[in-house]
């Protein structure tokens, strides 16, 4: 009786210990993610309405690890899915918000833009990435542009599976012909045994000025 006892409380302090764990991953890292992208969408405007140093196209690289890249809106979903998108898929990254794939084309060049994200913890900015459908609209902001691309499938493959990151998706070396953009995430959710993938092509750019809105915003801003 005293075994079972013990035994007893054993398994109870494991089970607070293990919700306490669930109640960190969930929460607290979700606060240090909301944290980290206030600063970086305050980061991302002051780089962008500052002049430019060097020459200047649609879409600039961001060469620093962790800085930020641009904006994902996903609209469909409402109005509180954006995202600033950082440089970099690294775990420390990836903590701050969704991470363009170093080496992948930049947003509305020919390519592929590849964004990877969490889907359970840090914010989840890709929580709900299997509610989108094919038609969906997922715009990407830069320093001068609106890029909207649409949703053409969705899919599931295995984590080995790195050819949706090439250029031309599972087709290395050869040369693209369409503007892609590739979302990935973990699936299903709260597991990572295989990953969730999101394949859009470009639709429609957008110069920025002011008081212009892409129309896939329109009616969520």
């Amino acid at each position: 009786r005293t075994v079972l006892r013990g035994l007893g409380q054993l398994l109870i302090t494991a089970g607070v210990v293990v919700l306490l764990f669930c109640v960190y991953e969930l929460k607290f890292t979700s606060q240090y993610t909301a944290q980290q992208q206030k600063k970086l969408d305050k980061q991302l405007v002051q780089q962008w309405v500052a002049p430019p140093t060097g020459p200047q196209g649609p879409a600039v690289p961001v060469s620093t690890l962790g800085k930020g890249f641009a904006r994902i809106y996903l609209p469909t979903l409402g109005p509180k899915e954006v995202h600033v998108v950082v440089e970099g898929v690294g775990h420390d990254d990836l903590k701050k918000g969704p991470g363009h794939f170093p080496g992948t084309d930049l947003p509305g060049q020919l390519g592929n833009v590849v964004i990877s994200g969490h889907r359970t913890t840090y914010g989840a900015p890709f929580n709900r990435l299997d509610e989108l459908h094919a038609g969906d609209a997922i715009v990407l902001e830069t320093r001068t542009t609106f890029f909207t691309y649409t949703v053409q499938k969705i899919f599931v493959v295995k984590p080995s599976a790195i050819g949706v990151t090439y250029h031309v998706p599972d087709h290395p070396g050869v040369t693209p012909t369409q503007r892609l953009l590739t979302l990935t995430t973990c699936n299903p959710k709260y597991s990572a045994r295989t990953r969730l993938i999101v394949r859009a092509v470009l639709s429609s750019s957008l110069k920025k000025g002011p008081g212009v809105v892409p129309p896939a915003l329109q009616a969520v801003t």
